[in-house]
Protein backbone atom coordinates (compact mmCIF):
# COMPACT_ATOMS: atom_id res chain seq x y z
CA UNK A 1 0.00 0.00 0.00
CA UNK A 2 2.99 2.00 0.54
CA UNK A 3 4.17 1.20 -3.21
CA UNK A 4 1.11 2.33 -4.40
CA UNK A 5 1.02 5.45 -2.74
CA UNK A 6 4.47 6.48 -4.17
CA UNK A 7 3.61 5.97 -7.37
CA UNK A 8 0.48 8.09 -6.75
CA UNK A 9 2.24 10.25 -5.58
CA UNK A 10 4.47 10.34 -8.77
CA UNK A 11 2.58 10.94 -11.23
CA UNK A 12 0.44 13.90 -9.35
CA UNK A 13 3.21 15.71 -9.00
CA UNK A 14 5.15 15.32 -12.48
CA UNK A 15 2.03 16.48 -14.21
CA UNK A 16 1.05 19.40 -11.69
CA UNK A 17 4.78 20.60 -11.63
CA UNK A 18 5.25 20.01 -15.59
CA UNK A 19 2.38 20.38 -17.54
CA UNK A 20 2.05 23.61 -19.64
CA UNK A 21 -0.62 26.02 -18.85
CA UNK A 22 -2.35 24.92 -22.46
CA UNK A 23 -2.07 21.08 -21.39
CA UNK A 24 -3.61 21.87 -18.29
CA UNK A 25 -7.05 22.07 -19.30
CA UNK A 26 -7.56 18.80 -20.24
CA UNK A 27 -8.70 15.39 -18.38
CA UNK A 28 -5.21 14.40 -17.89
CA UNK A 29 -4.28 16.54 -15.19
CA UNK A 30 -7.93 16.43 -14.13
CA UNK A 31 -7.63 12.38 -13.37
CA UNK A 32 -4.11 13.16 -12.27
CA UNK A 33 -5.81 15.11 -9.47
CA UNK A 34 -8.03 13.18 -9.01
CA UNK A 35 -5.77 9.68 -8.09
CA UNK A 36 -3.49 12.38 -6.04
CA UNK A 37 -6.47 12.63 -3.12
CA UNK A 38 -5.25 9.07 -2.31
CA UNK A 39 -1.33 9.14 -1.41
CA UNK A 40 -1.69 11.02 2.31
CA UNK A 41 -4.87 9.50 3.40
CA UNK A 42 -2.73 6.35 2.38
CA UNK A 43 0.36 7.13 4.42
CA UNK A 44 -1.54 8.75 7.17
CA UNK A 45 -4.18 5.38 7.36
CA UNK A 46 -0.42 3.66 7.46
CA UNK A 47 0.79 5.31 9.73
CA UNK A 48 -1.63 4.32 12.51
CA UNK A 49 -2.23 0.90 11.03
CA UNK A 50 1.65 -0.02 11.20
CA UNK A 51 1.28 1.18 15.44
CA UNK A 52 -1.00 -1.61 15.54
CA UNK A 53 0.87 -4.18 14.15
CA UNK A 54 3.91 -2.69 16.42
CA UNK A 55 1.71 -3.00 19.13
CA UNK A 56 0.56 -6.53 18.47
CA UNK A 57 4.42 -7.56 18.60
CA UNK A 58 5.39 -5.74 21.89
CA UNK A 59 2.48 -7.61 23.04
CA UNK A 60 3.01 -11.06 22.05
CA UNK A 61 6.32 -10.38 24.55
CA UNK A 62 4.06 -9.13 27.47
CA UNK A 63 1.69 -6.14 28.11
CA UNK A 64 2.51 -3.37 26.71
CA UNK A 65 0.77 -0.25 26.73
CA UNK A 66 2.85 2.40 28.25
CA UNK A 67 6.09 1.64 26.83
CA UNK A 68 4.07 1.14 23.02
CA UNK A 69 2.86 4.32 23.87
CA UNK A 70 6.27 5.94 24.48
CA UNK A 71 7.96 4.14 21.76
CA UNK A 72 5.62 5.16 18.91
CA UNK A 73 5.30 9.01 20.54
CA UNK A 74 9.33 8.82 20.32
CA UNK A 75 8.90 7.40 16.46
CA UNK A 76 6.17 10.02 15.93
CA UNK A 77 7.91 12.97 17.19
CA UNK A 78 11.22 11.97 15.10
CA UNK A 79 9.28 12.11 11.95
CA UNK A 80 8.04 15.72 12.68
CA UNK A 81 11.56 16.48 13.20
CA UNK A 82 12.48 15.28 9.73
CA UNK A 83 9.37 17.28 8.59
CA UNK A 84 11.06 19.95 10.01
CA UNK A 85 13.81 19.51 8.61
CA UNK A 86 12.50 18.66 4.98
CA UNK A 87 11.39 22.61 5.25
CA UNK A 88 14.24 23.79 6.06
CA UNK A 89 15.78 22.19 2.94
CA UNK A 90 12.97 23.46 0.44
CA UNK A 91 13.48 26.98 2.13
CA UNK A 92 17.42 27.20 1.29
CA UNK A 93 17.10 25.72 -2.06
CA UNK A 94 14.47 28.11 -2.86
CA UNK A 95 16.13 31.34 -1.48
CA UNK A 96 16.02 33.79 -2.01
CA UNK A 97 12.44 33.13 -4.05
CA UNK A 98 10.81 31.00 -0.95
CA UNK A 99 9.26 33.34 1.63
CA UNK A 100 10.62 32.30 4.92
CA UNK A 101 7.08 31.35 6.22
CA UNK A 102 7.38 28.36 4.25
CA UNK A 103 9.61 26.96 6.69
CA UNK A 104 6.47 26.81 8.50
CA UNK A 105 3.94 25.15 6.28
CA UNK A 106 1.92 22.31 7.35
CA UNK A 107 3.50 19.61 5.11
CA UNK A 108 2.58 15.78 4.94
CA UNK A 109 5.54 14.78 7.06
CA UNK A 110 4.69 17.21 10.09
CA UNK A 111 1.01 15.57 9.68
CA UNK A 112 2.47 11.92 10.16
CA UNK A 113 4.54 12.54 12.13
CA UNK A 114 2.08 14.65 14.73
CA UNK A 115 -0.90 11.56 13.61
CA UNK A 116 1.35 8.57 15.00
CA UNK A 117 2.06 10.41 18.15
CA UNK A 118 -1.48 11.23 18.47
CA UNK A 119 -2.64 7.64 17.58
CA UNK A 120 -0.10 6.60 20.41
CA UNK A 121 -2.87 7.73 23.03
CA UNK A 122 -4.69 4.98 22.31
CA UNK A 123 -2.39 2.09 23.82
CA UNK A 124 -2.09 4.13 26.46
CA UNK A 125 -5.74 5.17 27.40
CA UNK A 126 -7.13 1.99 26.93
CA UNK A 127 -6.47 -1.98 27.71
CA UNK A 128 -8.13 -4.45 25.94
CA UNK A 129 -8.41 -4.92 21.98
CA UNK A 130 -12.08 -3.79 21.57
CA UNK A 131 -11.85 -1.03 24.18
CA UNK A 132 -8.55 0.01 22.29
CA UNK A 133 -10.58 -0.11 18.56
CA UNK A 134 -13.46 1.69 20.13
CA UNK A 135 -10.91 4.21 21.25
CA UNK A 136 -9.20 5.03 18.01
CA UNK A 137 -12.83 4.55 15.97
CA UNK A 138 -14.29 7.07 18.47
CA UNK A 139 -11.15 9.76 17.98
CA UNK A 140 -11.47 9.31 14.29
CA UNK A 141 -15.11 10.17 14.48
CA UNK A 142 -14.34 12.90 16.20
CA UNK A 143 -11.85 14.76 14.72
CA UNK A 144 -13.71 14.48 11.41
CA UNK A 145 -16.72 15.98 12.60
CA UNK A 146 -14.77 18.95 14.77
CA UNK A 147 -12.89 19.10 11.62
CA UNK A 148 -16.28 21.92 9.81
CA UNK A 149 -16.41 24.38 12.01
CA UNK A 150 -12.31 24.72 12.60
CA UNK A 151 -12.22 25.15 8.94
CA UNK A 152 -15.12 27.80 8.59
CA UNK A 153 -17.13 29.46 11.65
CA UNK A 154 -14.45 28.94 14.65
CA UNK A 155 -11.33 29.23 12.80
CA UNK A 156 -8.33 29.75 15.10
CA UNK A 157 -7.35 33.14 14.72
CA UNK A 158 -6.61 33.68 18.25
CA UNK A 159 -3.63 31.63 17.80
CA UNK A 160 -0.20 32.68 16.73
CA UNK A 161 -0.74 31.63 12.48
CA UNK A 162 1.66 29.21 12.36
CA UNK A 163 -0.12 27.18 15.57
CA UNK A 164 -3.67 27.75 13.89
CA UNK A 165 -2.49 26.31 10.38
CA UNK A 166 -1.57 23.12 12.40
CA UNK A 167 -5.44 22.99 13.15
CA UNK A 168 -6.88 23.85 10.27
CA UNK A 169 -4.01 24.70 7.11
CA UNK A 170 -4.75 28.24 7.27
CA UNK A 171 -0.95 29.46 7.05
CA UNK A 172 -0.27 33.05 7.20
CA UNK A 173 -3.65 34.72 6.50
CA UNK A 174 -5.94 32.34 8.52
CA UNK A 175 -7.31 30.91 5.61
CA UNK A 176 -7.67 27.16 5.10
CA UNK A 177 -5.96 25.70 1.85
CA UNK A 178 -6.43 22.13 0.26
CA UNK A 179 -2.85 21.87 -0.24
CA UNK A 180 -1.73 21.46 3.47
CA UNK A 181 -2.18 18.96 5.66
CA UNK A 182 -3.15 20.32 9.35
CA UNK A 183 -4.46 17.99 12.26
CA UNK A 184 -8.26 18.29 11.49
CA UNK A 185 -9.43 16.04 9.67
CA UNK A 186 -6.07 14.58 8.00
CA UNK A 187 -4.95 13.09 11.89
CA UNK A 188 -8.09 11.27 11.58
CA UNK A 189 -6.90 8.72 9.15
CA UNK A 190 -4.53 7.35 11.69
CA UNK A 191 -6.71 6.85 14.32
CA UNK A 192 -8.88 4.96 11.34
CA UNK A 193 -6.22 2.69 10.62
CA UNK A 194 -5.46 2.19 14.09
CA UNK A 195 -8.54 0.56 14.13
CA UNK A 196 -7.88 -1.92 11.40
CA UNK A 197 -4.92 -2.78 12.11
CA UNK A 198 -6.26 -3.65 15.51
CA UNK A 199 -9.18 -5.47 14.22
CA UNK A 200 -6.69 -7.26 12.05
CA UNK A 201 -4.12 -8.48 14.56
CA UNK A 202 -6.96 -10.24 16.48
CA UNK A 203 -8.35 -11.89 13.69
CA UNK A 204 -4.45 -12.97 12.85
CA UNK A 205 -3.98 -14.49 16.25
CA UNK A 206 -7.39 -16.20 16.01
CA UNK A 207 -6.67 -17.82 12.36
CA UNK A 208 -8.98 -15.33 10.63
CA UNK A 209 -6.89 -13.25 9.03
CA UNK A 210 -8.70 -13.68 5.42
CA UNK A 211 -12.24 -13.13 7.00
CA UNK A 212 -11.59 -9.88 8.59
CA UNK A 213 -10.01 -8.31 5.14
CA UNK A 214 -12.88 -9.52 3.31
CA UNK A 215 -14.90 -8.07 6.18
CA UNK A 216 -12.87 -4.62 6.49
CA UNK A 217 -13.69 -4.78 2.43
CA UNK A 218 -16.96 -5.22 2.81
CA UNK A 219 -17.64 -2.63 5.15
CA UNK A 220 -15.56 -0.47 3.37
CA UNK A 221 -17.96 -0.79 0.53
CA UNK A 222 -20.67 0.29 2.98
CA UNK A 223 -19.20 3.26 4.39
CA UNK A 224 -18.75 3.89 0.49
CA UNK A 225 -22.59 4.26 0.34
CA UNK A 226 -23.50 5.18 3.82
CA UNK A 227 -21.13 8.50 2.94
CA UNK A 228 -23.44 9.19 -0.40
CA UNK A 229 -26.90 8.69 1.71
CA UNK A 230 -25.71 11.32 4.51
CA UNK A 231 -24.74 13.53 2.10
CA UNK A 232 -28.21 13.64 0.30
CA UNK A 233 -30.18 13.83 3.77
CA UNK A 234 -31.83 17.40 3.95
CA UNK A 235 -30.53 17.71 7.71
CA UNK A 236 -27.37 19.52 7.48
CA UNK A 237 -25.51 20.02 11.49
CA UNK A 238 -23.42 22.56 10.22
CA UNK A 239 -23.77 26.14 9.53
CA UNK A 240 -20.90 25.77 6.05
CA UNK A 241 -21.23 22.43 4.66
CA UNK A 242 -18.27 21.30 2.38
CA UNK A 243 -18.52 17.44 1.13
CA UNK A 244 -15.30 17.72 -0.63
CA UNK A 245 -13.17 19.96 2.11
CA UNK A 246 -13.86 19.30 5.13
CA UNK A 247 -17.21 17.05 5.56
CA UNK A 248 -17.38 13.87 7.88
CA UNK A 249 -19.55 12.38 4.93
CA UNK A 250 -16.60 12.68 2.67
CA UNK A 251 -14.45 11.11 5.19
CA UNK A 252 -16.09 8.14 5.53
CA UNK A 253 -15.85 7.90 2.05
CA UNK A 254 -12.32 7.92 2.23
CA UNK A 255 -11.85 5.72 4.79
CA UNK A 256 -14.09 3.12 3.19
CA UNK A 257 -11.89 3.53 -0.19
CA UNK A 258 -8.61 3.18 1.87
CA UNK A 259 -10.37 -0.55 3.23
CA UNK A 260 -11.34 -1.36 -0.37
CA UNK A 261 -7.96 -0.83 -1.91
CA UNK A 262 -6.44 -2.49 1.73
CA UNK A 263 -8.58 -5.63 0.53
CA UNK A 264 -7.51 -5.30 -3.02
CA UNK A 265 -3.29 -5.21 -2.07
CA UNK A 266 -4.24 -7.96 0.20
CA UNK A 267 -5.82 -10.43 -2.55
CA UNK A 268 -2.97 -9.47 -4.59
CA UNK A 269 -0.42 -10.15 -2.78
CA UNK A 270 -2.06 -13.57 -1.89
CA UNK A 271 -2.07 -14.68 -5.27
CA UNK A 272 1.52 -13.64 -6.03
CA UNK A 273 4.01 -16.25 -6.53
CA UNK A 274 6.39 -15.28 -3.23
CA UNK A 275 9.50 -15.49 -5.44
CA UNK A 276 8.26 -12.64 -7.45
CA UNK A 277 10.17 -9.63 -6.90
CA UNK A 278 7.53 -6.93 -6.91
CA UNK A 279 8.75 -3.05 -7.76
CA UNK A 280 5.83 -1.78 -6.09
CA UNK A 281 6.75 -3.35 -2.82
CA UNK A 282 10.37 -2.34 -3.41
CA UNK A 283 9.00 1.20 -3.14
CA UNK A 284 6.96 0.97 -0.33
CA UNK A 285 10.10 -0.52 1.81
CA UNK A 286 12.07 3.27 1.48
CA UNK A 287 8.66 5.43 1.05
CA UNK A 288 9.97 8.62 2.58
CA UNK A 289 13.44 8.56 1.26
CA UNK A 290 11.96 8.40 -2.16
CA UNK A 291 9.52 10.96 -1.11
CA UNK A 292 12.13 12.93 0.14
CA UNK A 293 14.12 12.83 -3.37
CA UNK A 294 12.02 13.04 -6.24
CA UNK A 295 10.29 16.32 -4.95
CA UNK A 296 13.92 18.22 -5.95
CA UNK A 297 13.27 16.73 -9.09
CA UNK A 298 9.34 17.46 -9.68
CA UNK A 299 9.17 21.25 -7.94
CA UNK A 300 12.76 22.07 -7.01
CA UNK A 301 15.63 23.71 -8.45
CA UNK A 302 16.81 20.34 -10.12
CA UNK A 303 13.51 19.54 -12.24
CA UNK A 304 14.09 17.02 -14.69
CA UNK A 305 11.84 18.64 -17.15
CA UNK A 306 10.60 22.44 -17.84
CA UNK A 307 8.49 23.47 -14.68
CA UNK A 308 5.00 24.71 -16.44
CA UNK A 309 6.04 24.22 -19.50
CA UNK A 310 6.01 20.35 -20.54
CA UNK A 311 3.41 18.54 -23.12
CA UNK A 312 1.78 15.68 -21.83
CA UNK A 313 3.94 13.32 -23.42
CA UNK A 314 7.18 14.67 -22.28
CA UNK A 315 5.62 14.99 -18.44
CA UNK A 316 4.78 11.47 -19.40
CA UNK A 317 8.24 10.72 -20.06
CA UNK A 318 9.80 12.45 -16.87
CA UNK A 319 6.96 10.30 -15.13
CA UNK A 320 8.65 7.38 -16.08
CA UNK A 321 12.21 8.58 -15.40
CA UNK A 322 11.52 9.51 -12.04
CA UNK A 323 9.74 6.11 -11.05
CA UNK A 324 12.66 3.89 -12.65
CA UNK A 325 15.22 6.66 -10.77
CA UNK A 326 13.88 6.01 -7.57
CA UNK A 327 13.25 2.31 -8.17
CA UNK A 328 16.65 2.09 -8.03
CA UNK A 329 17.04 4.38 -5.37
CA UNK A 330 15.29 2.68 -3.56
CA UNK A 331 17.21 -0.61 -4.40
CA UNK A 332 20.39 0.62 -3.20
CA UNK A 333 18.95 2.08 -0.06
CA UNK A 334 18.22 -1.72 1.01
CA UNK A 335 21.32 -3.41 -0.64
CA UNK A 336 23.24 -0.83 1.70
CA UNK A 337 21.12 -2.01 4.49
CA UNK A 338 21.21 -5.36 4.45
CA UNK A 339 25.01 -5.27 3.59
CA UNK A 340 25.28 -3.26 7.19
CA UNK A 341 23.52 -5.82 8.61
CA UNK A 342 25.15 -8.69 7.36
CA UNK A 343 28.72 -6.72 8.54
CA UNK A 344 27.54 -6.04 11.86
CA UNK A 345 29.99 -7.23 14.63
CA UNK A 346 27.97 -9.66 16.67
CA UNK A 347 27.77 -8.72 20.10
CA UNK A 348 29.63 -11.72 22.27
CA UNK A 349 27.35 -13.78 24.44
CA UNK A 350 27.36 -13.64 27.84
CA UNK A 351 27.71 -16.90 29.61
CA UNK A 352 28.13 -17.79 33.51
Amino acid sequence: MRGLACLLMFQTHAYDSWLAPAERQGSLLRYSQLLGTLPAPLFIFLAGFSLALGLDRMESKGPAGKRAALAFAKRGFGILGLGLLFRVQEWAIGYPWAPWTDLLRVDVLNTIGLSLAAAALVPLLAAGRWKRVALAAAFAAAIAMATPPLWTTHKPTFLPWWLASYINGGHVAYEPTGWLFPIFPWTAFAFAGCAAGLLLTRSMRAGRERAMIAGLGAAGVGLWFLSGWLDALPVRLYAVYDYWRTSPNFFLRRVGLLLMIMAVTYLWCAVKPGRWWSPVQQLGMTSLLVYWVHIEFVYGRFSIMPRRGSTALQASLGLAIITVAMLALSVIRTRMKSRDRKGATPKPSRSG
